[in-house]
């Protein structure tokens, strides 16, 4: 029995995603029609994965779309907006089943239902390379509401909302360097690299009180980095205030630098700024304060600097690029 042609891929699999909405029409178009709301401003985000690059190519589909979805989720959560919809591409490699697309397809459906998504269309087509998805998604934040990058003052305090350094030693773990690890860290970092925990809970909280803020992918340090200099200041982060896990802590006691936690990346936690006041009500909300912005001198340069017990630390690598 032959495989399903594309179009019953789509009939099968991923009409069931669009549901009802009236975005996606049934998926019988080639487009999604979104409506216009003057109350609220659509934030639009896209994120791709690449097997082999983001993603070991043995990773099971489901955890891949999983993942896909929450990596786009965190840019959209950053600026204050709660998810509405997606678009997904894929590109299947020659030769993909029906069974391994089914998966991916129940990955989606999961955390669609998680984070109260639906599918308003894409396209799917066939490679000789490895598999590649993208989405474009969607968030609504009330009009003139979204958060940015800008908007950091100097005396602001600097928050994050969740553990750093999961992603990076999760990668470790399956690359085998965490071997004197016990095994349920092993396993919670690894769950963490596939599954990033992203916190919607904290959406009103961030665009009440933050007054900048974007997501961490590429590693704490550098992207609190791309905020300092977007804003003209300079960004000190404590090392010892950085929030770790119990499973982090033995990562460290087994030999793992503090410092590579916070430049490893696949954090995918929200890094915000605040003045006194809205830090404290974003602490109550559950996020960490971690550092301070300062206003430049002349020995004070714009960008981030990584601090422990009074002193400064030195970091050649502040965190992850993209080789292109």
């Amino acid at each position: 029995m032959s495989e399903p042609d594309e179009f019953s891929i789509i009939d099968q699999l991923f009409k069931p995603l669009a549901g009802l909405s009236r975005e996606a029409r049934g998926l019988a178009d080639d487009v999604a029609i979104i409506p216009g709301d003057p109350a609220c401003d659509l934030v639009v985000n896209t994120d791709a994965l690449v097997g082999g690059v983001h993603f070991f190519e043995h990773d099971p589909l489901d955890l891949v779309a999983r993942k896909l979805m929450r990596v786009n989720l965190s840019d959209i959560i950053a600026k204050g907006a709660k998810p509405y919809g997606y678009q997904l591409v894929t590109a299947w490699p020659r030769g993909t089943t029906y069974a391994e697309k089914a998966d991916f397809a129940r990955g989606l459906k999961i955390d669609q239902d998680r984070y109260g998504l639906s599918l308003f269309g894409g396209d799917t087509v066939s490679t000789e390379g490895p598999l590649v998805v993208s989405m474009t998604l969607f968030g609504k934040v009330p009009a003139g509401k979204a958060l940015s990058r800008l908007g950091a003052k100097p005396g602001d305090r600097v928050l994050v909302s969740g553990y750093i350094g999961q992603g990076f030693l999760g990668l470790k773990a399956l690359q085998g360097q965490l071997l004197g690890l016990p095994h349920e860290d092993v396993n919670e970092v690894i769950s963490a690299y596939h599954l990033p925990e992203i916190r919607v809970d904290l959406v009103p909280a961030l665009r009440n009180h933050a007054r900048s803020a974007m997501d961490i992918s590429d590693g704490l340090l550098a992207d609190a980095d791309h905020l300092a200099r977007a804003n003209n200041l300079m960004i000190r982060l404590d090392l010892n205030r950085v929030p770790t896990s119990l499973s982090a802590r033995a990562a460290i006691a087994s030999g793992i630098s503090p410092v590579e936690l916070v430049t490893g990346g696949d954090d995918y936690q929200i890094l915000c700024t605040a003045d006194e006041a809205g830090a404290k009500a974003l602490v109550m909300a559950g996020f960490y304060d971690i550092g301070a912005c300062i206003g430049l001198s002349e020995d004070t340069p714009a960008g981030a600097e990584l601090w422990a017990d009074t002193r400064r630390l030195d970091v050649a690598k502040k965190g992850f690029t993209h080789p292109l």
